[in-house]
Protein backbone atom coordinates (compact mmCIF):
# COMPACT_ATOMS: atom_id res chain seq x y z
CA UNK A 1 0.00 0.00 0.00
CA UNK A 2 1.63 3.54 -1.06
CA UNK A 3 1.83 6.06 1.81
CA UNK A 4 2.16 9.11 0.46
CA UNK A 5 2.74 11.98 2.72
CA UNK A 6 0.81 15.32 0.91
CA UNK A 7 -1.50 17.00 2.79
CA UNK A 8 -4.40 16.74 -0.26
CA UNK A 9 -4.34 14.46 -3.02
CA UNK A 10 -6.20 17.19 -5.29
CA UNK A 11 -3.58 19.83 -5.17
CA UNK A 12 -1.24 16.90 -5.70
CA UNK A 13 -2.80 15.99 -8.98
CA UNK A 14 -3.04 19.40 -10.22
CA UNK A 15 0.47 20.02 -9.50
CA UNK A 16 3.98 17.81 -9.56
CA UNK A 17 6.44 17.95 -6.65
CA UNK A 18 9.95 19.37 -7.37
CA UNK A 19 10.81 17.11 -4.39
CA UNK A 20 8.90 14.80 -2.60
CA UNK A 21 9.21 12.30 -0.10
CA UNK A 22 7.42 8.97 -1.10
CA UNK A 23 6.86 6.54 1.49
CA UNK A 24 6.26 2.66 0.37
CA UNK A 25 5.12 -0.28 2.68
CA UNK A 26 7.28 -2.80 1.11
CA UNK A 27 7.83 -6.46 1.81
CA UNK A 28 11.83 -7.72 2.85
CA UNK A 29 11.97 -11.24 1.14
CA UNK A 30 14.47 -14.04 2.21
CA UNK A 31 15.22 -17.28 0.97
CA UNK A 32 15.10 -19.60 4.03
CA UNK A 33 14.97 -23.67 4.95
CA UNK A 34 11.91 -25.06 4.39
CA UNK A 35 10.76 -28.78 5.60
CA UNK A 36 12.49 -31.50 3.62
CA UNK A 37 14.77 -30.03 2.15
CA UNK A 38 12.68 -27.33 0.49
CA UNK A 39 13.14 -23.79 0.56
CA UNK A 40 10.74 -21.23 1.52
CA UNK A 41 10.62 -17.11 1.42
CA UNK A 42 10.29 -15.42 4.35
CA UNK A 43 8.18 -11.97 4.32
CA UNK A 44 9.19 -9.29 6.70
CA UNK A 45 7.46 -6.08 6.86
CA UNK A 46 9.85 -3.06 5.42
CA UNK A 47 9.35 0.52 4.86
CA UNK A 48 11.26 2.45 1.73
CA UNK A 49 11.27 5.88 1.90
CA UNK A 50 12.36 7.67 -1.33
CA UNK A 51 13.98 10.90 -0.41
CA UNK A 52 13.29 13.92 -1.75
CA UNK A 53 11.88 12.55 -4.97
CA UNK A 54 12.01 15.00 -8.02
CA UNK A 55 9.07 16.09 -10.03
CA UNK A 56 8.91 18.08 -13.08
CA UNK A 57 6.88 21.37 -11.96
CA UNK A 58 6.04 23.42 -8.99
CA UNK A 59 3.95 22.94 -5.98
CA UNK A 60 3.17 25.17 -2.90
CA UNK A 61 5.83 23.93 0.05
CA UNK A 62 3.03 24.28 2.27
CA UNK A 63 1.53 21.69 1.18
CA UNK A 64 3.67 18.75 1.46
CA UNK A 65 4.52 16.89 4.58
CA UNK A 66 8.39 15.04 4.73
CA UNK A 67 8.99 12.06 6.01
CA UNK A 68 9.21 12.33 9.70
CA UNK A 69 10.68 9.19 11.38
CA UNK A 70 10.01 7.20 14.56
CA UNK A 71 10.44 9.20 17.98
CA UNK A 72 12.21 6.29 19.21
CA UNK A 73 14.35 3.85 16.79
CA UNK A 74 13.53 0.53 17.28
CA UNK A 75 16.31 -2.26 16.08
CA UNK A 76 13.94 -4.27 14.52
CA UNK A 77 12.34 -1.71 12.20
CA UNK A 78 13.46 -2.34 8.44
CA UNK A 79 13.34 1.08 7.13
CA UNK A 80 15.50 1.91 3.91
CA UNK A 81 16.14 5.42 3.48
CA UNK A 82 16.86 6.18 -0.17
CA UNK A 83 18.56 9.39 -1.68
CA UNK A 84 17.67 9.25 -5.17
CA UNK A 85 19.02 12.47 -6.48
CA UNK A 86 22.40 10.62 -7.86
CA UNK A 87 20.10 8.99 -10.83
CA UNK A 88 17.28 9.77 -12.55
CA UNK A 89 13.56 7.92 -11.99
CA UNK A 90 11.50 8.75 -14.67
CA UNK A 91 7.68 9.18 -14.40
CA UNK A 92 8.14 9.95 -10.65
CA UNK A 93 4.72 11.21 -10.36
CA UNK A 94 3.14 8.31 -10.93
CA UNK A 95 4.21 7.18 -7.86
CA UNK A 96 3.15 10.15 -5.84
CA UNK A 97 -0.31 9.66 -7.55
CA UNK A 98 -1.04 6.58 -7.06
CA UNK A 99 -2.32 6.97 -3.77
CA UNK A 100 -5.01 9.45 -5.22
CA UNK A 101 -5.80 7.38 -8.11
CA UNK A 102 -6.39 4.70 -5.94
CA UNK A 103 -3.95 2.37 -7.70
CA UNK A 104 -2.03 -0.68 -5.57
CA UNK A 105 1.86 -0.31 -5.37
CA UNK A 106 3.28 -3.73 -4.51
CA UNK A 107 7.29 -3.00 -3.28
CA UNK A 108 9.46 -5.95 -2.49
CA UNK A 109 12.99 -5.62 -1.64
CA UNK A 110 15.74 -8.40 -1.00
CA UNK A 111 19.62 -8.71 -0.51
CA UNK A 112 21.45 -8.28 -3.78
CA UNK A 113 25.08 -9.15 -4.31
CA UNK A 114 26.95 -7.14 -7.54
CA UNK A 115 29.25 -9.47 -9.36
CA UNK A 116 32.68 -9.42 -8.39
CA UNK A 117 31.70 -9.14 -4.74
CA UNK A 118 31.06 -11.72 -1.54
CA UNK A 119 27.60 -11.95 0.16
CA UNK A 120 29.02 -9.80 3.35
CA UNK A 121 31.05 -7.31 1.52
CA UNK A 122 30.23 -3.55 2.30
CA UNK A 123 28.82 -1.81 1.50
CA UNK A 124 25.97 -3.99 1.63
CA UNK A 125 23.24 -3.70 -1.72
CA UNK A 126 19.26 -4.02 -1.82
CA UNK A 127 17.15 -4.43 -4.59
CA UNK A 128 13.82 -3.30 -5.16
CA UNK A 129 11.02 -3.84 -7.12
CA UNK A 130 8.01 -1.07 -7.10
CA UNK A 131 4.65 -2.18 -9.41
CA UNK A 132 2.15 0.28 -9.97
CA UNK A 133 -1.04 -1.84 -10.39
CA UNK A 134 -3.32 -0.82 -13.09
CA UNK A 135 -0.68 1.55 -14.99
CA UNK A 136 2.35 3.55 -14.43
CA UNK A 137 6.04 3.14 -14.11
CA UNK A 138 7.69 0.24 -13.40
CA UNK A 139 10.99 0.17 -11.48
CA UNK A 140 14.23 -2.14 -10.30
CA UNK A 141 16.69 0.03 -7.87
CA UNK A 142 20.03 -1.52 -6.41
CA UNK A 143 20.28 0.47 -3.27
CA UNK A 144 23.83 0.56 -1.60
CA UNK A 145 24.27 1.20 2.42
CA UNK A 146 26.11 4.99 2.80
CA UNK A 147 28.49 4.48 6.13
CA UNK A 148 27.46 7.05 9.18
CA UNK A 149 31.17 8.45 9.39
CA UNK A 150 29.80 11.99 9.73
CA UNK A 151 27.58 11.31 13.08
CA UNK A 152 29.94 12.34 16.19
CA UNK A 153 28.03 10.84 18.80
CA UNK A 154 30.34 8.74 20.77
CA UNK A 155 27.73 6.18 21.29
CA UNK A 156 27.98 3.23 18.76
CA UNK A 157 25.04 2.98 16.25
CA UNK A 158 22.07 1.01 16.45
CA UNK A 159 22.66 -2.23 14.53
CA UNK A 160 19.64 -3.25 12.35
CA UNK A 161 18.26 -6.99 14.05
CA UNK A 162 18.03 -8.88 11.14
CA UNK A 163 20.53 -7.32 8.31
CA UNK A 164 23.10 -6.24 11.44
CA UNK A 165 24.39 -3.41 9.55
CA UNK A 166 24.18 0.13 11.53
CA UNK A 167 21.17 2.70 11.47
CA UNK A 168 21.37 6.43 11.52
CA UNK A 169 20.48 7.92 14.61
CA UNK A 170 16.91 8.34 13.60
CA UNK A 171 16.44 4.37 13.27
CA UNK A 172 16.93 4.21 9.15
CA UNK A 173 19.09 2.06 7.05
CA UNK A 174 20.90 5.26 4.60
CA UNK A 175 21.23 3.76 1.25
CA UNK A 176 22.06 5.34 -2.32
CA UNK A 177 19.91 4.62 -5.39
CA UNK A 178 23.20 3.42 -7.90
CA UNK A 179 21.43 1.53 -10.64
CA UNK A 180 17.73 1.57 -11.84
CA UNK A 181 15.98 0.01 -14.93
CA UNK A 182 12.47 1.27 -15.48
CA UNK A 183 9.69 1.15 -17.66
CA UNK A 184 7.31 3.66 -18.43
CA UNK A 185 4.66 0.97 -20.13
CA UNK A 186 5.03 -2.27 -18.40
CA UNK A 187 1.65 -3.26 -19.62
CA UNK A 188 1.03 -2.70 -23.14
CA UNK A 189 -1.96 -3.35 -25.43
CA UNK A 190 -1.78 -3.39 -29.84
CA UNK A 191 -3.53 -4.80 -32.26
CA UNK A 192 -2.71 -6.99 -35.18
CA UNK A 193 -0.09 -5.48 -37.86
CA UNK A 194 0.98 -2.77 -36.31
CA UNK A 195 4.51 -1.82 -34.81
CA UNK A 196 5.25 -2.12 -31.04
CA UNK A 197 7.96 -0.30 -28.99
CA UNK A 198 8.15 -1.96 -25.77
CA UNK A 199 10.07 0.76 -23.16
CA UNK A 200 13.01 -0.31 -21.29
CA UNK A 201 15.46 1.62 -19.77
CA UNK A 202 18.15 2.23 -17.58
CA UNK A 203 20.29 4.57 -15.42
CA UNK A 204 23.71 4.16 -13.70
CA UNK A 205 25.25 6.61 -10.97
CA UNK A 206 28.93 7.17 -12.23
CA UNK A 207 29.04 4.89 -14.73
CA UNK A 208 32.33 5.22 -16.96
CA UNK A 209 32.01 6.45 -20.64
CA UNK A 210 34.51 2.81 -21.32
CA UNK A 211 32.11 0.75 -19.59
CA UNK A 212 30.32 -2.01 -22.03
CA UNK A 213 26.49 -2.54 -21.44
CA UNK A 214 24.84 -5.82 -22.19
CA UNK A 215 21.16 -5.70 -23.23
CA UNK A 216 18.78 -8.96 -23.77
CA UNK A 217 15.01 -9.37 -24.33
CA UNK A 218 13.58 -12.50 -23.75
CA UNK A 219 9.82 -14.01 -24.89
CA UNK A 220 8.05 -16.02 -22.15
CA UNK A 221 4.34 -17.10 -22.79
CA UNK A 222 2.48 -20.21 -21.42
CA UNK A 223 5.34 -22.43 -20.98
CA UNK A 224 7.46 -21.35 -23.75
CA UNK A 225 10.80 -18.84 -23.71
CA UNK A 226 13.33 -18.05 -26.03
CA UNK A 227 15.98 -15.06 -26.20
CA UNK A 228 14.62 -12.74 -29.46
CA UNK A 229 17.69 -10.02 -29.21
CA UNK A 230 21.15 -10.02 -27.25
CA UNK A 231 23.18 -6.70 -27.35
CA UNK A 232 26.87 -5.89 -26.38
CA UNK A 233 27.97 -2.64 -26.91
CA UNK A 234 31.19 -0.95 -25.80
CA UNK A 235 31.82 2.30 -24.26
CA UNK A 236 31.17 5.58 -26.36
CA UNK A 237 35.11 6.03 -25.80
CA UNK A 238 36.08 3.06 -27.43
CA UNK A 239 36.40 1.35 -30.94
CA UNK A 240 34.87 -2.45 -29.81
CA UNK A 241 31.80 -1.83 -31.80
CA UNK A 242 28.51 -3.38 -31.25
CA UNK A 243 27.67 -7.86 -31.24
CA UNK A 244 23.89 -8.19 -31.71
CA UNK A 245 22.06 -11.44 -32.00
CA UNK A 246 18.26 -11.45 -32.91
CA UNK A 247 16.43 -14.25 -33.06
CA UNK A 248 12.65 -13.14 -34.53
CA UNK A 249 12.59 -11.03 -37.16
CA UNK A 250 11.62 -7.13 -37.25
CA UNK A 251 13.36 -6.57 -33.88
CA UNK A 252 15.79 -3.98 -33.31
CA UNK A 253 17.38 -1.92 -30.01
CA UNK A 254 19.80 0.99 -30.93
CA UNK A 255 23.23 0.69 -29.50
CA UNK A 256 23.60 4.28 -29.85
CA UNK A 257 20.60 5.47 -27.66
CA UNK A 258 21.28 2.27 -25.14
CA UNK A 259 24.60 3.81 -24.20
CA UNK A 260 24.04 7.62 -24.99
CA UNK A 261 20.54 7.98 -23.23
CA UNK A 262 20.21 4.41 -21.46
CA UNK A 263 17.63 3.85 -24.16
CA UNK A 264 16.95 -0.17 -24.04
CA UNK A 265 13.45 -0.01 -25.84
CA UNK A 266 12.73 -3.06 -28.27
CA UNK A 267 11.16 -2.46 -31.16
CA UNK A 268 9.16 -4.73 -33.37
CA UNK A 269 7.48 -4.88 -36.31
CA UNK A 270 4.31 -6.29 -38.21
CA UNK A 271 2.99 -7.49 -34.53
CA UNK A 272 1.35 -11.17 -34.59
CA UNK A 273 -0.91 -13.17 -32.33
CA UNK A 274 2.38 -14.95 -31.60
CA UNK A 275 4.07 -12.22 -30.42
CA UNK A 276 1.91 -12.37 -27.14
CA UNK A 277 3.35 -12.46 -24.07
CA UNK A 278 5.76 -11.41 -21.22
CA UNK A 279 9.18 -9.84 -22.35
CA UNK A 280 11.98 -9.40 -19.89
CA UNK A 281 14.51 -6.51 -20.40
CA UNK A 282 17.45 -7.12 -18.64
CA UNK A 283 20.47 -4.70 -18.52
CA UNK A 284 24.14 -5.24 -17.71
CA UNK A 285 26.59 -2.79 -17.44
CA UNK A 286 29.74 -2.76 -14.31
CA UNK A 287 29.08 -5.06 -11.44
CA UNK A 288 25.06 -4.78 -11.99
CA UNK A 289 22.44 -6.91 -13.66
CA UNK A 290 18.64 -6.30 -13.37
CA UNK A 291 15.46 -6.68 -14.91
CA UNK A 292 12.58 -5.03 -15.86
CA UNK A 293 9.16 -6.69 -17.25
CA UNK A 294 6.96 -5.41 -19.87
CA UNK A 295 3.31 -7.43 -20.67
CA UNK A 296 2.41 -7.30 -24.37
CA UNK A 297 -1.08 -8.10 -24.74
CA UNK A 298 -2.30 -8.46 -28.35
CA UNK A 299 -5.98 -7.54 -29.75
CA UNK A 300 -7.94 -7.75 -32.88
CA UNK A 301 -11.66 -6.08 -32.78
CA UNK A 302 -14.45 -8.61 -34.81
CA UNK A 303 -15.89 -7.65 -37.91
CA UNK A 304 -19.86 -8.03 -37.02
CA UNK A 305 -21.76 -8.40 -39.62
CA UNK A 306 -25.77 -10.19 -40.39
CA UNK A 307 -26.14 -12.60 -43.72
CA UNK A 308 -29.85 -11.46 -44.04
CA UNK A 309 -30.24 -7.85 -45.71
CA UNK A 310 -33.67 -7.76 -44.72
CA UNK A 311 -36.59 -9.46 -42.82
CA UNK A 312 -39.83 -10.12 -44.53
CA UNK A 313 -42.32 -12.57 -43.65
CA UNK A 314 -44.60 -14.13 -46.38
CA UNK A 315 -46.19 -16.67 -44.46
CA UNK A 316 -46.13 -17.95 -40.92
CA UNK A 317 -42.18 -20.02 -40.99
CA UNK A 318 -40.10 -19.09 -38.98
CA UNK A 319 -36.89 -17.41 -40.49
CA UNK A 320 -32.91 -17.48 -39.26
CA UNK A 321 -30.91 -14.73 -38.58
CA UNK A 322 -27.35 -15.16 -38.48
CA UNK A 323 -24.59 -12.65 -36.62
CA UNK A 324 -20.94 -13.47 -37.56
CA UNK A 325 -18.25 -12.09 -35.78
CA UNK A 326 -14.59 -12.42 -37.78
CA UNK A 327 -11.52 -12.40 -36.79
CA UNK A 328 -11.09 -11.08 -33.25
CA UNK A 329 -8.62 -11.82 -30.72
CA UNK A 330 -8.53 -12.40 -27.62
CA UNK A 331 -10.87 -15.74 -27.85
CA UNK A 332 -13.15 -14.24 -25.23
CA UNK A 333 -16.35 -11.97 -27.22
CA UNK A 334 -20.00 -11.80 -25.91
CA UNK A 335 -22.92 -11.48 -28.45
CA UNK A 336 -26.20 -10.72 -27.14
CA UNK A 337 -29.67 -10.59 -29.50
CA UNK A 338 -32.27 -7.42 -28.82
CA UNK A 339 -35.50 -6.65 -30.25
CA UNK A 340 -37.30 -3.32 -30.27
CA UNK A 341 -41.26 -3.93 -31.28
CA UNK A 342 -42.33 -0.59 -33.26
CA UNK A 343 -44.67 0.66 -30.38
CA UNK A 344 -41.85 0.31 -27.66
CA UNK A 345 -39.66 2.58 -26.49
CA UNK A 346 -37.38 -0.16 -24.16
CA UNK A 347 -35.64 -3.37 -25.91
CA UNK A 348 -36.20 -6.71 -25.36
CA UNK A 349 -33.73 -9.35 -24.94
CA UNK A 350 -33.54 -12.52 -27.17
CA UNK A 351 -30.11 -13.46 -26.37
CA UNK A 352 -31.32 -16.83 -24.41
CA UNK A 353 -33.32 -18.38 -27.55
CA UNK A 354 -30.17 -17.65 -29.43
CA UNK A 355 -27.25 -20.65 -30.06
CA UNK A 356 -23.86 -20.06 -30.75
CA UNK A 357 -21.17 -22.07 -32.98
CA UNK A 358 -18.02 -23.38 -32.03
CA UNK A 359 -15.15 -21.27 -32.21
CA UNK A 360 -12.99 -20.91 -35.30
CA UNK A 361 -9.00 -20.42 -35.41
CA UNK A 362 -7.49 -19.39 -38.03
CA UNK A 363 -4.13 -19.67 -39.28
CA UNK A 364 -3.38 -16.00 -38.01
CA UNK A 365 -4.25 -17.20 -35.15
CA UNK A 366 -7.64 -14.72 -34.62
CA UNK A 367 -11.02 -16.29 -33.82
CA UNK A 368 -14.40 -16.36 -35.26
CA UNK A 369 -17.80 -17.27 -33.73
CA UNK A 370 -21.80 -17.07 -35.25
CA UNK A 371 -24.87 -16.78 -33.09
CA UNK A 372 -28.49 -17.35 -34.87
CA UNK A 373 -31.64 -16.69 -33.90
CA UNK A 374 -35.03 -18.10 -35.16
CA UNK A 375 -37.36 -15.23 -35.47
CA UNK A 376 -41.22 -15.51 -36.19
CA UNK A 377 -43.61 -13.25 -37.46
CA UNK A 378 -46.40 -13.87 -34.94
CA UNK A 379 -44.14 -13.04 -32.45
CA UNK A 380 -42.52 -9.88 -34.06
CA UNK A 381 -44.51 -7.74 -36.66
CA UNK A 382 -43.76 -5.47 -39.09
CA UNK A 383 -41.15 -2.41 -37.85
CA UNK A 384 -39.63 -4.36 -35.42
CA UNK A 385 -36.26 -3.67 -35.12
CA UNK A 386 -32.98 -6.83 -34.58
CA UNK A 387 -29.96 -5.76 -32.66
CA UNK A 388 -26.56 -8.19 -33.03
CA UNK A 389 -24.36 -6.82 -30.23
CA UNK A 390 -21.14 -7.97 -29.55
CA UNK A 391 -18.89 -6.68 -26.89
CA UNK A 392 -14.91 -7.60 -26.83
CA UNK A 393 -11.78 -6.60 -24.98
CA UNK A 394 -10.67 -4.60 -28.67
CA UNK A 395 -13.69 -2.88 -28.44
CA UNK A 396 -14.09 0.25 -26.82
CA UNK A 397 -18.01 0.43 -27.06
CA UNK A 398 -19.91 -2.61 -28.30
CA UNK A 399 -20.25 -3.65 -32.20
CA UNK A 400 -23.87 -3.62 -33.16
CA UNK A 401 -25.62 -4.54 -36.28
CA UNK A 402 -29.73 -3.86 -37.03
CA UNK A 403 -32.45 -5.42 -39.37
CA UNK A 404 -35.56 -4.48 -39.67
CA UNK A 405 -38.60 -6.21 -39.91
CA UNK A 406 -40.76 -4.91 -43.57
CA UNK A 407 -44.08 -5.20 -44.74
CA UNK A 408 -44.55 -8.20 -47.17
CA UNK A 409 -45.76 -7.67 -50.60
CA UNK A 410 -49.34 -7.64 -51.16
CA UNK A 411 -50.91 -11.37 -52.40
CA UNK A 412 -50.93 -11.21 -56.53
CA UNK A 413 -48.35 -8.53 -56.79
CA UNK A 414 -46.06 -10.48 -58.53
CA UNK A 415 -48.68 -12.47 -60.58
CA UNK A 416 -49.89 -8.73 -62.08
CA UNK A 417 -46.72 -7.57 -62.84
CA UNK A 418 -45.63 -10.90 -64.49
CA UNK A 419 -48.74 -10.14 -66.41
CA UNK A 420 -48.03 -6.45 -67.33
CA UNK A 421 -44.46 -7.47 -68.74
CA UNK A 422 -46.07 -10.19 -71.16
CA UNK A 423 -48.75 -7.87 -72.11
CA UNK A 424 -45.71 -4.86 -73.10
CA UNK A 425 -43.78 -7.56 -74.45
CA UNK A 426 -46.58 -8.75 -77.09
CA UNK A 427 -47.22 -4.94 -78.06
CA UNK A 428 -43.72 -4.58 -78.73
CA UNK A 429 -43.61 -7.57 -80.69
CA UNK A 430 -46.63 -6.43 -82.66
CA UNK A 431 -45.19 -2.90 -83.35
CA UNK A 432 -41.98 -4.78 -84.27
CA UNK A 433 -43.60 -6.96 -87.25
CA UNK A 434 -46.03 -4.31 -88.61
Amino acid sequence: MLELLVLACLLAVAHSLQGADVVLSCSFIEEGGGMMGGSLFARTPATLVLRDLPMSSDLSPETITPYNPPDEPKADDLIFEVVVSSVEIPEAESLLHADCNEQEVVCELSRYVPRGTEPDALPAHFIGSIQIEGGGVGLTLVLQTISNEKAESSTPPLMQSKLQLPLSQWGTLLTDAVFVVFSRSPSLAAPIGVDARLDCGYRQKDASPEQSVGLEWRWQHKGNGRRILDMRTQGVETDGGTEVQVEREGVSADSTLLIRDGNASLTMKTLKVSDEGTYICTISSGAFQTQQIVQLQITQPPRVFLSEKKVVFQDESPQKLSCHCERYYPLDVHVEWLSQPPSETESISLTEKASLSSHRQHNDGTFSLSSFLFVRPSEHPPGTTFTCRVSHFALQTPSDVTLTVETPEPEGKYYWMVLATLVLSVLFLYQASR
